[in-house]
């Protein structure tokens, strides 16, 4: 019976309607990238030509070096979608140690920069500032599907775990040392997410929870800009003029735009009333411009991100493990971040510094999204047609 169960498997022809969905997936995904890397584009000119004027700068700066971070994805995406997965796969590892010396860089050398209390950026020679933690993003995606894509036979659980666990834990660790807690409890959101997508089971995690949560809330309250973001929050009307300022001004944003918005280019708070507007808090910006119907469709296409992200992860399971779990890393770390970045814009989490994927003003986070987005486009094509990309 097992035989004949596996030659259907083997020899299953797919229905018409089976071949249409696998053929349109690759397509429809591809899509949905670059409506969101286009929708982000003309969204962010329109948040930051104001604060760019400020600065006594060209008024599309931000929008061009945007535009720049993202013509040079096309290198690494290049890349991903024509070496062959098992090379892609065995050089994973180089890529989290590469990682590690750019996060020490960051912070041991004179190449870190130090901004708005955090040292979280490396600017080298004179070339634009770099993230290493969005980096590690990417990074540990590699790592994990590399880990956990070759089988372990006789290996008991917690041995087979202890590695990338101690892992996460050393990058996240770093990451918290350049006082970047919203990046660093992502970032091990992520790790946690891909362990589990790996075949930790909850208790296991449960272990792994008890011992990462005491370190994790004593970074929180070390220090005291972090314990009055929670406070506030807990208590909204405590301190409206302070740590409240940019969700409460953001709330009347949204509110402004109401269901079809004040029109693009023609909102008032990016005109210095909100802090972080093109960052952070686009969000608001782009609620008050183009209202709930149009930010209806934004969310729209990051649900159809997520779900294709997802569908590759399936898809790619058997036949390419690596590219499987690399998927659904990629799907993950974009899921976490606007979630947390839409949470806080609306008042639903405390302020943290978040920027929402394709769209807040960040390179670094551009290039790694749409380098994670070639992942998944190379995952939906596994088992196309019958046989690996």
């Amino acid at each position: 019976m097992d035989d004949y169960n596996d030659y259907l498997i083997n020899n299953h022809r797919p229905l018409a309607g089976e071949r249409a969905q696998s053929d349109s997936a690759p397509f429809l995904f591809a899509l949905v990238t670059l409506l969101l890397t286009a929708l982000g584009l003309v969204m962010l000119y329109s948040a930051s030509y104001n604060e760019a004027l400020s600065f006594e700068l060209d008024h599309a700066y931000f929008f061009r070096r945007q535009l720049t971070f993202a013509l040079s994805a096309l290198v690494p995406i290049a890349l991903i979608l024509l070496l062959p997965s098992a090379l892609i796969r065995r050089l994973s590892p180089l890529a989290l140690v590469a990682v590690v010396l750019l996060l020490s860089l960051t912070l041991f050398s004179s190449f870190g920069q130090q901004k708005f209390g955090s040292r979280r950026w490396l600017e080298i020679a004179g070339l634009p500032s770099i993230q290493p933690s969005e980096f590690a993003k990417i990074a540990i995606a590699l790592y994990y599907g590399a880990y956990f894509s070759v089988r372990s036979d006789g290996e008991s659980e917690q041995r087979r775990f202890i590695i990338p666990s101690l892992v996460a834990l050393f990058v996240t660790a770093l990451i918290l040392a350049g006082r970047d807690y919203s990046s660093a409890l992502l970032f091990l959101a992520q790790c946690c997410s891909m362990l589990i997508a790996a075949g930790l089971r909850w208790q296991s995690l449960l272990s792994l929870f008890l011992f990462t949560a005491p370190p994790a809330l004593v970074a929180l309250f070390s220090q005291g800009y972090r314990i009055r973001r929670v406070v506030s929050f807990l208590v909204p009307t405590l301190d409206v003029s302070g740590i409240n300022y940019q969700v409460s001004v953001s709330l009347k944003a949204i509110r402004r735009g109401g269901l079809f918005g004040v029109g693009l280019g023609s909102g008032i708070y990016k005109e210095g009333l909100l802090p972080e507007v093109h960052s952070d808090f686009i969000f608001a910006s782009i609620c008050e411009e183009i209202g709930l119907f149009g930010v209806a469709l934004i969310i729209v296409l990051f649900v159809l991100f997520i779900n294709l992200g997802y569908t590759a992860v399936r898809r790619s399971r058997e036949e390419d493990r690596f590219l499987s779990l690399v998927a659904f890393g990629a799907t993950t770390m974009v899921a976490l971040q606007a979630l947390l970045n839409l949470s806080v814009v609306t008042g639903l989490l405390p302020p943290t510094g978040v920027p929402l994927p394709f769209f807040s003003q960040g390179g670094t986070n551009l290039v790694v999204v749409l380098s994670g987005a070639a992942f998944i486009f190379r995952a939906l094509l596994v088992n196309r047609e019958g046989g690996r990309p």
